[in-house]
């Protein structure tokens, strides 16, 4: 999705792109960026197999590209990147997905090896980004922020994300999508990460997807919205929505739909397919008092 950004539109809002190189905008008091880089090198690949503290890692993941938001004036850090994504998959660890033994061949590094399935082959995370209280150094020794007042928490809550405003037209002062990690299952089906962000004159918007499907088997979408409303500009309020639904190809045919893989490439199209099995709303809590 190519977005043309207008210049009159752009300084209507309040906002301007980085003029330092980086890609992204700062409005509201918010800088916003993402960035894009290639695959992890063997080395860089090495040192996160010993962190994770295994040998399994998704085919392709792009170690260094991220998207920051930073509320510049509370400190408050909001950011995704693949390498807490998969701190998530491997402290969750769930059950490895059946694959029929016709298509567990595909799985092997070389033509001798034995086909052995035990661990999470899907790189399911449950991952709904990382937060994090950035201050400059000159607040902390100035006093104006102690570091003990520094906290930041997700606390469930009963508002819901305003879809009606965020289908209104506004002018999109920004958008970008970022791959974290992917992988193809062995020609199996595919295991995608990614987040999308949105920039408008009243607020900002981004969802993070995790999207799996084991051809014949199963499917799998865990999606996290975060919405923030230019409203306050000390202590922003964030609300995150997380919806997670899955659903076998055997339970969708039962219902009359497709059991082909080829007619499910768009998670967007047959996402209300999916029986939900997770719904929750929270908001982040900055706990900072500003003196």
């Amino acid at each position: 999705m190519e977005v043309e950004v207008d210049e009159k539109e752009l300084k209507a809002a309040g906002a301007e792109l980085f003029s330092d190189g980086r890609y992204g905008v700062r409005i509201h008091g918010w800088e916003i960026e993402t960035r894009k880089r290639s695959i992890l090198n063997s080395s860089t690949h090495e040192l996160w197999e010993k962190k994770l503290e295994t040998c399994h890692m998704p085919e392709m993941i792009f170690g260094e590209s991220c998207l920051v938001l930073k509320h510049v004036k509370s400190g408050t850090t909001i950011h995704f990147n693949a390498l807490d994504a998969l701190i998530g998959w491997k402290k969750e660890a769930l059950p490895p997905v059946e694959v029929p033994a016709a298509a567990k061949w595909k799985f092997r590094c070389k033509p001798s090896e034995q086909v052995i399935l035990d661990y999470d082959y899907t790189f399911t995370t449950p991952y709904g980004g990382s937060e994090t209280i950035t201050l400059d150094e000159d607040k902390h020794e100035g006093g104006e922020v102690s570091k003990e007042t520094c906290n930041l928490n997700w606390e469930d809550c009963k508002e819901k994300l305003d879809v009606v405003a965020l289908a209104s037209k506004e002018p999109i002062l920004f958008y970008d999508e970022v791959v974290l990690y992917e992988d193809e299952l062995a020609d199996n089906g595919v295991s995608l990460l990614t987040v999308k962000v949105r920039v408008m004159p009243s607020g900002w918007f981004l969802l993070l997807r995790f999207w799996l499907r084991v051809d014949g088997v199963l499917m799998r979408l865990r999606d996290t919205r975060m919405h923030c409303a230019f409203e306050n500009n000390v202590n922003p309020i964030v609300l995150r929505e997380s919806c997670w639904r899955e659903a076998t190809f055997k339970a969708l045919a039962a219902k009359g739909y497709p059991s082909e893989a080829a007619a499910y490439n768009d998670p967007s199209i047959i996402s209300q397919r999916l029986p939900v099995v997770m719904n929750k709303t929270q908001k982040l809590k900055n706990e900072i008092q500003p003196l």
